[in-house]
């Protein structure tokens, strides 16, 4: 009983009925052959079965390579495993279907498990730029052809705020499955947690480490301490509880390893609030809010 209900802890059952893994590796930065396969060997042997990558990390060949290489090893398959890419930013628009299906030959893939929009401005425009809702709009529909011809199992976005979801639900006929967004607890986004609850999207974090500043918060570390735990653990906790799926990027196999290991205890509502700090929000990434 106690497996099984770990089991259902991790993961989520997606809008159209897809099953995403909540916990999954990000390969942001993470490049080269030799590190791939050192991180996705670390990741499979202890249970990950979800990898986020994108075409902007210049890394989708040597992830398809390592998957390649190492699924056999541990007696699995590509229908296993959750593959999620992105649309880069200089593409979107008229480019999004060459654009994915390149990826996909890239990875060596038939389809994406998931497939987002990366961020909702175009490369090269102002973030100001009016055409950049029309793009959006462009680019979702080719993704949209491509998931009713089964190439892509779930759509979604990145960096969407509640305005530019909005301005997609008024136009799309396959609605988002997945907003992938900076979260964590200085930047909590209660409200826009609130609204994706409301209209059936997942919420994924990114950067659910603050890019490594929040592990030396002192409230981060004196809630470690009290479980035994490691900062980056508690913080992972701290979304996961949420039902906020997380994809932490790591290289070493060990930080790859104890990133797993977080299914087995609970972060209390007073050390959550605690976790927050002077309540102050921060962000460590980009801003999006000022994207037309």
């Amino acid at each position: 009983m106690e497996q099984q209900q770990q089991a259902q802890q991790q993961v989520v059952t997606l809008n159209n009925g897809v099953t995403m893994p909540l916990l999954g590796l990000g390969t942001f930065r993470l490049r080269g052959l030799e590190n791939l396969i050192r991180a996705v060997d670390a990741a499979l042997e202890c249970g990950y079965r979800s990898f986020d990558t994108a075409s902007v990390y210049r890394n989708e060949g040597d992830l398809g390579e390592a998957l390649r290489q190492l699924l056999p090893k541990y007696g699995l398959s590509r229908s296993e495993i959750f593959i999620t890419s992105k649309l880069s930013p200089a593409d979107l628009g008229a480019g999004a279907r060459e654009a994915c299906l390149k990826s996909l030959t890239d990875l060596g893939c038939d389809y994406f498990d998931l497939y987002l929009i990366h961020w909702p401005g175009k490369q090269g425009w102002r973030s100001d730029d009016s055409r950049n809702r029309a793009t959006r709009e462009e680019s979702w529909k080719s993704m949209e052809d491509l998931y009713l011809a089964g190439i892509i199992k779930a759509l979604g976005v990145s960096n969407y705020t509640e305005t530019h979801l909005l301005q997609l639900l008024g136009s799309c006929h396959v609605l988002p499955a997945v907003l992938q967004v900076e979260f964590h607890p200085r930047l909590r986004q209660t409200a826009l947690l609130h609204w994706c609850k409301q209209n059936g999207i997942h919420l994924q974090a990114y950067s659910s480490l603050g890019c490594g500043e929040l592990l030396e918060k002192e409230e981060v570390k004196k809630v470690a301490n009290t479980h035994g735990r490691t900062p980056s653990q508690i913080l992972l906790k701290w979304a996961l509880q949420q039902g906020v799926g997380v994809i932490p990027k790591a290289s070493a196999p060990e930080r790859i390893k104890d990133n797993f290991r977080v299914w087995d205890f609970e972060v209390s509502k007073e050390e959550a609030e605690y976790l927050s700090g002077d309540g102050i929000e921060r962000r460590y990434c980009w801003d999006p809010t000022g994207v037309a």
